[in-house]
């Protein structure tokens, strides 16, 4: 009696989950605009700007950045010197020049999950180890969960795709969506 009614509660929860679709359990709906945002992160992380930038810091990482820990990072306002220069420079005006209202955050890292780029400071100095920069580093793309972002505050959804040199990647770009684009008309 257990087992079948066990077996029947996972066929009524099998049910009941398979229109929300295979990926990370969101309609057909929400993922045509998820993947029609990665594409447009595809774009981004082409920019020969951004390109070019990472490929710099790969090769010569800033003296800024030896001593740089996650506390040290945490201590950081958006007034200081080295966050100033990663929200100014050509990668980060690249960036802004992208940003829609719908774009909560975006930041490009190198090849060891360091910034190099970003429009507003983020929680972490590194993201390295983390899905969001490791699964684009093999070429994938990373789709995250519909949250609340620490760094913006904003409820959304993160995507990340590598940034390629020579069909290699060298860096990577996540872009945090507002969930106001996925309750728009979804």
């Amino acid at each position: 009696m257990k087992t079948r009614m066990l077996v029947s509660c996972w066929l009524i929860l099998a049910a009941a989950l398979a229109p929300l679709g295979a990926a990370e359990g969101v309609s057909e709906k929400v993922q045509g605009k998820l993947d029609r945002w990665i594409a447009e992160a595809k774009q981004w992380a082409a920019d020969p700007i951004i390109v070019k930038a990472v490929a710099a810091q790969n090769a010569k990482l800033p003296a800024a950045y030896v001593a740089m820990t996650q506390e040290k990072w945490e201590s950081l306002t958006d007034l200081d010197p080295l966050v100033h220069e990663l929200m100014k420079n050509a990668a980060g005006q690249a960036l802004k020049t992208r940003k829609t209202h719908m774009i909560t955050e975006a930041f490009v890292s190198d090849a060891n999950g360091l910034k190099v780029a970003f429009l507003g400071k983020t929680s972490n100095w590194s993201h390295k180890g983390k899905p969001k920069h490791d699964v684009p580093m093999t070429g994938q793309v990373w789709q995250g969960k519909f949250e609340v972002d620490k760094s913006s505050g904003m409820q959304q959804i993160q995507l990340a795709v590598p940034i390629l040199a020579d069909g290699k990647p060298i860096g990577s770009l996540v872009l945090g969506i507002s969930l106001k684009d996925f309750t728009a008309d979804s």
